[in-house]
């Protein structure tokens, strides 16, 4: 800091203590809650506090959050057709998580795929445009 600003500072600060300013501040008496940012760069703590504090969420977290929820709106459809569009978007999401993550390959979040979809929906209900009746060899 400045020569000089440090005293500028202290002074304030006991004017503001003899003048009362500092008695009935809430959580007075109470302990801090002080957030555990060590995992966080020095340089980027205050940005990432600015964007918590904001409301904004890292783009890695909200594409989660959107993997979440479109999983959850898959999972209250019933047109196979509608279904398959979703997983489709799904899917692309999912790829997209996996490439911005510096992770290995064995921990990708594997891709949901269509057949999981088919297998779970009623069998008479189920069509592919071809023919839909099930494999009798098993």
């Amino acid at each position: 800091m400045f020569k000089g600003f440090d005293k500028l500072v202290e002074e304030r600060i006991r004017a503001a203590q003899r003048r009362g300013d500092f008695r009935n501040l809430p959580g007075a008496g109470k302990p801090l809650n002080l957030e555990d940012d060590h995992h966080i760069p020095e340089d980027l703590r205050l940005p990432y506090k600015i964007l918590k504090n904001a409301g904004c969420l890292p783009p890695e977290i909200q594409l989660q959050k959107d993997i979440c929820r479109t999983e959850e709106l898959l999972a209250s459809m019933t047109d196979t057709t509608e279904k398959y569009k979703v997983m489709k978007k799904l899917n692309f999401m999912i790829m997209k998580l996996n490439t911005m993550r510096d992770l290995p390959a064995q921990r990708d979040l594997p891709q949901r795929y269509h057949e999981r979809i088919v297998d779970r929906l009623d069998k008479g209900s189920c069509s592919t445009g071809k023919n839909s009746k099930p494999n009798r060899d098993g």
